[in-house]
């Protein structure tokens, strides 16, 4: 067995301290450092989790040896000057969705860890957690027929507070780039990038959108129908359409825990185990064999569903 890969996070927030745990049960993971803008939030967080380093800036983490690949959950806003410090230092990036607040920030990361040639992923542990890679194989072996449809929503009711990120435009906030990120990329990943994008939604007083509501149309007739808000309660499930049977991803489909498969009308519903252990594996595998991007979640697909992102938010 290859030696571990050697995490460092940047950004010791709420999204760090839930993935941690799964660092740890990565078979081919060891997490050695954090780093964060503040020397005590970075002590804090690595006392409490185990942490062996940390670091008082993002720089000082990017140039730890000790660190071969750079976790970033920071703000999306933050996202873009980590990522290239790491890339140009040569270190492997798992960045946090959305990739980042602008398309062409985005692309920036891409072109530069292309040139580069050092690995950069979005962390968009859905398209790795057991249940979805279950839909894909069967998807791959024609059980489902042609996927012709999509249809889901992700909320998470949050009371509005100006003072919150998820509210602040400077910060990234918005249902958008918090939520669509999860239903526009599974959309995207099983019917491809749409040919229109057609966008509702409403705002708060801040600016950012709380609510949205999304038609993607492909030009042979397939669609997607998508929705998300910080303003209601709601399933959090998605749907797959097919002219053989259709798939259920029960609630919350990004966990992606249970689906029930539809051959016809003859119903199988399986549970899977989940978590952000799978993304964090992958990238490993990825990086054991020389790979500089996901063949799962590649650069592409995380540019596409920017543009996207992008697109809405416009309309809305």
């Amino acid at each position: 067995m290859t030696e571990p890969i050697r995490w460092g996070i940047a950004g010791p927030g709420r999204m760090a301290a839930a993935i941690v745990p799964d660092f740890h049960q990565a078979d081919n993971a060891e997490l050695v450092a954090v780093g964060s803008r503040s020397a005590e939030r970075a002590e804090v967080f690595a006392t409490e989790h185990g942490v062996p380093r940390w670091h008082s800036s993002y720089e000082a983490l990017v140039e730890d040896p000790a660190v071969q690949a750079i976790y970033i959950a920071t703000p999306h806003p933050q996202h873009t000057d980590i990522a290239l410090a790491a890339i140009a230092a040569g270190k492997a990036v798992l960045v946090e969705k959305a990739f980042t607040a602008t398309v062409a920030d985005t692309e920036r990361i891409a072109a530069a860890a292309r040139q580069a040639g050092v690995f950069a992923m979005e962390a968009m542990w859905t398209r790795f957690n057991p249940a979805v890679r279950h839909v894909r194989a069967l998807i791959e072996r024609g059980e489902l027929g042609e996927i012709r449809g999509c249809q889901g929503d992700l909320t998470a009711f949050r009371e509005f507070d100006a003072e919150d990120r998820l509210f602040d435009p400077a910060k990234g906030g918005g249902a958008v780039l918090d939520l669509g990120v999860y239903v526009l990329s599974f959309a995207q990943h099983f019917l491809g990038t749409p040919d229109v994008v057609r966008a509702v939604g409403g705002r708060y007083s801040t600016g950012v959108e709380g609510e949205f509501s999304v038609l993607l149309g492909y030009a042979d007739g397939r669609s997607a129908t998508l929705a998300g808000a910080f303003t209601t309660y709601g399933p959090g499930r998605m749907m797959l359409t097919g002219t053989k049977g259709w798939v259920d991803v029960h609630p919350r489909f990004h966990r992606a825990a249970s689906v029930t498969i539809w051959r016809e009308k003859t119903p199988e519903t399986l549970e899977f185990d989940s978590g952000y252990r799978y993304e964090i594996e992958h990238v490993g595998e990825c990086l054991a064999a020389g790979l500089t991007e996901s063949p799962i979640m590649p650069l592409d697909d995380t540019i596409a569903v920017q543009r996207i992102m992008a697109e809405v938010l416009e309309q809305i």
